[in-house]
């Protein structure tokens, strides 16, 4: 099978020879320093805040150009709702959303994007608050769910800018 990928493994070159033309060497560290900056941004960047979002890394091309998502995490100890810190009408999409709790003994996974319950689950969503300066998540636990002593969640969004 045979994939016309858009991306290209970052590659760094391991040798290169420079030149002793002063002209040409200039030409060949510029080169070199460009190369070298585009195989180390061509990657996630593995920072996940609490207190405010971290640029991922990861490329997304809804709108023709590349759009780079925000990423933060939310820790709980209870499942009332959670400020998110901004408002959906002021991003452009969110990318996506998932989490895990423990119940002191064992870890479970947070089930994205309903507000229905599921039995024996914890399930969360994020809901507008018109009094508030941030939309919120909110939890829906069914009565069977495992207990819940703390947990996280970590959303990645787009944002309009």
């Amino acid at each position: 099978m045979n994939f016309n990928a858009v991306n290209q493994s970052p590659y760094v070159k391991t040798t290169r020879l420079f030149p002793e033309d002063l002209p040409k060497l200039i030409q060949e560290m510029n080169a070199s320093y460009t190369e070298t900056s585009l195989a180390i941004n061509d990657r996630t960047i593995g920072i996940y805040p609490t207190t405010r979002p971290a640029i991922t890394g990861n490329g997304y091309f809804f709108t023709g150009k590349k759009q780079q998502s925000l990423r933060q995490i939310y820790n709980f100890t209870t499942t009332a709702d959670i400020p998110i810190g901004f408002k959906l009408n002021k991003i452009f999409r969110i990318i996506q959303g998932y989490g895990t709790y423990n119940s002191g003994t064992s870890v479970f996974g947070l089930i994205f994007g309903t507000n229905v319950a599921i039995p024996g689950q914890i399930s969360f969503f994020i809901d507008t608050d018109v009094s508030q300066d941030s939309d919120l998540l909110k939890f829906v636990v069914d009565g069977a769910a495992p207990a819940l002593a703390s947990g996280v969640i970590v959303l990645e969004w787009i944002s309009n800018v």
